[in-house]
């Protein structure tokens, strides 16, 4: 693997979950939303790109998956809902319209720390409130054609990014597929690409008025590879 990157996302676990053969309907979304996780979808993102023809990924991104230690309810994140805002670009089909917010204002941050590093530094600073499609909407339309949802299973937001350089969260984004380099603080270190021994590191949590809802860290390292 020479184009290994992290990708910046939360997950959600579901509850109940419901039988084969029968949507979730979106006004019953909301109870099989568990909690929410930090979550690291990592990318071998030349594996990727050879795998694309004919067939798309798949070994590209099922190498690994990390998250936070710490599943925050969605009781416990609901001071933190954004007022409701209708999407309209692109409008939702009606299975997946809400008439109210499951937005959540919550900060995320990226840091990286190479092996000969003392600190991490911190290279995304982004905010869960820039997903266009919530974890509801998510939930509703994987279970349209009847899939069978399970206790414990686990969704994945998609990379969550903002407008600004600083708020994206991938490192194919960060470093435009490897055209610009990302440096990492003072420690004279840049990246393109995660280099095997870098430690990966995300955080985040919800303010309130004098208090935080954390999720611990999710933290991964990067392993040399097995030759094959």
């Amino acid at each position: 693997i020479n184009a290994e990157y992290g990708e910046l996302e939360m997950g959600f676990f579901v509850g109940p979950g419901n039988k084969m053969g029968e949507p979730i309907e979106m006004k019953d979304a909301a109870d099989q939303i568990f909690g929410l996780v930090l979550m690291n979808d990592w990318s071998a993102r030349d594996i990727q790109k050879w795998e694309y023809v004919p067939l798309g990924p798949f070994n590209a991104k099922n190498l690994g998956t990390t998250i936070s230690p710490w599943v925050v309810t969605m009781d416990a994140l609901a001071p933190f809902v954004l007022p409701h805002e209708p999407k309209v670009d692109p409008e939702p089909l009606p299975y997946l319209k809400e008439n109210d917010s499951y937005q959540y204002d919550i900060n995320l941050f990226v840091a990286i720390k190479g092996q000969e590093m003392s600190k991490a530094e911190t290279v995304s600073r982004s905010n869960f409130k820039y997903m266009y499609w919530s974890p509801r909407q998510q939930l509703v339309h994987h279970s349209v054609t009847g899939c069978n949802m399970q206790p414990g299973d686990l969704l994945g937001s998609g990379t969550i990014s903002g407008k600004e350089d600083s708020e994206l969260g991938c490192m194919l984004e960060l470093c435009w597929k490897g055209t610009r380099e990302v440096k990492l603080g003072e420690s004279g270190e840049v990246r393109k690409f995660l280099k095997d021994g870098d430690d990966v590191i995300i955080t985040g949590y919800a303010q309130g008025m004098g208090y935080r809802v954390g999720f611990g860290e999710c933290t991964g390292k990067v392993l040399p590879a097995n030759k094959i």
